[in-house]
């Protein structure tokens, strides 16, 4: 159904139904193009036409799991008959945070025919009204995020309609099976390289907040809950990495001196040598020497594994990082850019003085006038009843003992 972007059908935007997940893995097989850094939503979809009514029963209560798949689908009537609607395009969405103050989305996807590329560019197209819907209704979000291709331009150009704007550009590194095998052969010396469990989650999350800008901490808005393992989570966890094949390795450097950590590694590894190994590594801002240890460590847990590549993430606000790993000779495979849109405002700004009240309203600006002149003082100054009472009484028979002066003396003028 085409349409005149001033004049564009308003879609039926619902929650996805079990009917809509054949016509969900057939729109997605056919855009080859999915994001290195996102979570399959491949895998997911199959999860979910297996685990459908315990998904959906889940998402009633407060849990871990209730946004494990929230996704929303856009209908549009058709041309020739009004009354029957087609599916057109889809969002899938998720909360950031434990405290489900910032939401991320994982994926818009579109459905366009020859003759209706605007679905994906206008500004009031399926995609744009997928957005807005999730924007207006998730009432918990305070600041959403997103991650985009630098290549793809007119999805960047959807979300900058939209109102999302860049926080960091982001680069995902590959580094190659003999790249590994030679930092493998290096040796390492970490003493105080200790296992993660929950009671180390204050650690991280002080890593984490110290690894990165100020702006990026206000807008991930995470604690130290956000760092633990809960038991729902974790067994589903579990069973998600025995069904396809993959283990966890992690661990973190203390430092006994300062008694926090800084420096911290997680390794998805597969164990059927499919995929190949991802990397998450986070590196305290002035211990940059731990960057070739931690990445020999993490080369050596590879070698038990079948010969795969490793998939690294760098930020542009960690120089020393993205130097290290083209010096190293890692390539580089993926180039993203993070994006953020606050939803209520709530950000706090970060100025050397408070706010005032005419920075903010500034209609209301204080009306230059002349001042008015005034025996008083401008000091305002607690006034008691009786003494003004006594002021105003002597002041009443000043004024009198003034006027019968002045008529005495004007008797006494007169008669002579």
């Amino acid at each position: 159904m085409t349409a005149s972007p001033d004049n564009y059908p308003k879609a039926l935007i619902r929650p996805v139904q079990y009917r809509d997940l054949d016509w969900l893995e057939g729109i997605t097989s056919e855009n080859n193009q999915i994001a290195q850094n996102s979570v399959s939503f491949q895998g997911k979809l199959q999860q979910a036409k297996r685990w459908f009514g315990v998904l959906k029963f889940l998402s009633w209560f407060p849990n871990s799991l209730q946004d494990h798949f929230r996704v929303y689908v856009a209908e549009l009537p058709q041309a020739s008959d009004p009354r029957l609607k087609r599916l057109k395009g889809f969002i899938h969405i998720s909360p950031f945070n434990i405290g489900r103050s910032t939401w991320r989305v994982e994926k818009v996807m579109v459905a366009c025919d020859q003759g209706e590329p605007e679905l994906l560019t206008n500004p009031k197209g399926v995609a744009s009204q997928l957005l807005r819907h999730c924007l207006e209704n998730v009432w918990e979000a305070r600041t959403w995020v997103l991650e985009v291709n630098i290549n793809e331009k007119n999805t960047l150009a959807l979300y900058r309609q939209n109102g999302f704007q860049p926080l960091a550009q982001l680069t995902y590194w590959l580094l190659e099976p003999t790249l590994l095998q030679t930092l493998a052969q290096q040796y390492v010396e970490l003493p105080n390289l200790l296992p993660v469990s929950n009671a180390d989650a204050h650690l991280l999350y002080q890593l984490d907040c110290v690894s990165m800008p100020p702006l990026l901490r206000q807008v991930f808005d995470r604690n130290s809950q956000d760092f633990k393992t809960h038991f729902l989570k974790g067994l589903c966890s579990k069973w998600q990495r025995w069904l396809n094949q993959k283990e966890v390795a992690q661990g973190y450097v203390f430092e006994p001196q300062r008694k926090a950590a800084i420096g911290y590694f997680k390794l998805n590894l597969s164990k059927d040598g499919s995929q190949p190994h991802q990397a998450q590594l986070i590196v305290h801002p002035a211990y940059t020497w731990l960057y070739p240890k931690l990445l020999a460590q993490m080369a050596q847990i590879v070698q038990k594994f079948p010969c795969q590549g490793l998939e690294l993430l760098s930020a542009d606000y960690q120089h020393e990082r993205e130097e290290y790993l083209e010096k190293l000779g890692a390539n580089p495979i993926e180039n993203t850019l993070l994006m953020s849109r606050s939803v209520w405002h709530k950000l706090k700004e970060a100025k050397p003085e408070g706010l005032h009240l005419s920075e903010m309203l500034q209609g209301l600006q204080a009306v230059p006038r002349s001042p008015i002149p005034s025996r008083f003082s401008w000091v305002k100054k607690p006034v008691n009843l009786s003494e003004q009472n006594q002021i105003n009484t002597q002041n009443y028979h000043h004024k009198d003992n003034n006027n019968s002066v002045e008529s005495s003396e004007k008797i006494d003028k007169d008669s002579k």
